[in-house]
């Protein structure tokens, strides 16, 4: 498994206040500020690995709609091939090194975690899954979105789909761009510099300097990215110290230091719309 801690973390409390319909070929998790308040804009969750079912991206997605006052949309981008939550549990023992039992039982926790991520791969391949991201956006352009601003939001998984619409290659038949500005929390397999040096909507990075995945020397390149001639105003990089990896979503919230980065990293998202 080439990214342990894309699938390690924790499962978070919550009771999610939104709905689930069908929009342009794909159910989403659908919600909206409370008590009938307007909303002001459409922010596109592309989520994580454990997909648009898991709790913690639909109680950040209630977040985003109730501070901000936007309509918030969390597709399956994965047509119903997201990791299962059980990968959480499953990883954390594969990944111990103390005691006996825990070599012993290493077996057992392999296989059941490659039979979770195998599928997971497979389906879900930058490729595959890229179309779909593309095409939801755009229809919500010329839809939902054609007299509002749009924003996306990334984590894990889906901040490369959010990096390469950043790029701003793509026009829906309005004439209108995909999205207003983007934001993406601890982005995986990223191609850097290349796809940085792309991006011309404003993207905002939320990221740790504790990240296996997208490592100091990777940050520090697209800082210098971002405060070149060419690349300057296209976006922000804020590091968290001592994140690690999924801290966005993912993050034990019972530790303060942890959950309290949580809390900025939603207020950072919602603050870089709101400049767009």
């Amino acid at each position: 498994m080439s990214c342990p801690s894309c699938f390690s973390g924790h499962v978070h409390q919550g009771t999610p206040r939104g709905e689930v319909t069908s929009l342009h070929g794909l159910q989403a998790y659908t919600t909206r500020p409370p008590n009938e308040v307007p909303h002001r804009g459409i922010i596109i969750i592309v989520p994580d690995a454990f997909g648009w079912e898991f709790v913690n991206n639909r109680v950040l997605a209630d977040n985003y709609a109730e501070k901000g006052k936007y309509l918030v949309y969390l597709p399956d981008f994965m047509n119903g091939h997201a990791a299962p939550v059980g990968m959480l549990s499953s990883t954390k023992e594969l990944l111990k090194t103390r005691g006996l039992i825990t070599w012993l039982l290493k077996p057992y926790y392999l296989v059941s975690t490659l039979a979770r991520f195998l599928p997971f791969a497979y389906y879900n391949t930058f490729e595959a899954s890229w179309p779909v991201v593309r095409d939801f956006f755009k229809f919500v352009r010329e839809n939902e979105g054609a007299e509002l601003p749009i924003y996306g939001a990334g984590f894990c998984w889906g901040g490369k789909h959010i990096v390469n619409l950043g790029a701003g290659v793509d026009i829906a038949s309005n004439g209108k761009p995909l999205l207003n500005a983007g934001f993406t929390g601890h982005p995986s397999k990223l191609e850097i510099p290349s796809e940085i040096e792309k991006i011309k909507i404003p993207v905002s990075f939320a990221l740790g300097d504790k990240d296996g995945v997208l490592k100091l020397p990777q940050i520090e390149q697209i800082k210098q990215v971002f405060a070149s001639e060419s690349g300057a105003g296209k976006g922000e990089v804020v590091v968290y110290e001592g994140a690690g990896h999924g801290f966005c979503v993912r993050a034990d919230l019972v530790l303060d230091d942890t959950s309290k980065q949580a809390d900025e990293a939603e207020n950072q998202a919602l603050a870089w719309f709101e400049k767009y």
